[in-house]
């Protein structure tokens, strides 16, 4: 197994489109034997689900992501773990324990109002958000890992 998690200063960075760098864990036996850390060199979006599969990455833990890179690490095999904040050493622990909690549906973006994440076949909208308002769909308590899009 081999986890990746968008990273900056030894958090999880909550954009995954704009992420400058990933910590990279290999993984066996169920315990983590290597973590590097790599930089996209500037790369974003669905070309970042690109950066990860040339790695031979099978898991992303990241916080908000798009609906066109969430299609991208699905078509490339990856599984994704968003919607997760903290430390990113913990957030892969957490995942090896069985014990992290993410969302499955999360969308956050710096999109337009009127964008839609179309999870699902349903149209959440996921526009641009206030300072300090949260990420969730139409007041459906689907969270972005804590943070706000302003």
């Amino acid at each position: 197994m081999r986890i990746a998690v968008t990273y900056e200063d030894g958090s999880i960075y909550q954009h995954f489109g704009h992420t400058g760098q990933f910590k990279i864990y290999d993984v066996q036996d169920g315990r983590i034997v290597k973590e590097e850390v790599a930089d996209t060199g500037g790369q974003g979006h669905g070309a970042l689900a690109g950066f990860l599969a040339e790695r031979n990455v099978d898991t992303l833990i990241c916080g908000g992501i798009g609906a066109g890179a969430r299609a991208a690490l699905e078509q490339a095999g990856i599984r994704l773990y968003g919607g997760v904040s903290g430390s990113a050493d913990e957030a892969a622990g957490a995942l090896l324990a069985g014990s992290l909690v993410s969302d499955p549906d999360v969308c956050c973006s710096h999109h337009e109002a009127g964008h839609t994440c179309g999870h699902h076949g349903e149209d959440h909208g996921c526009g641009h958000h206030e300072e300090g308002h949260g990420c969730g769909h139409h007041g459906e308590g689907h969270g972005c890992g804590g943070h706000t899009c302003g």
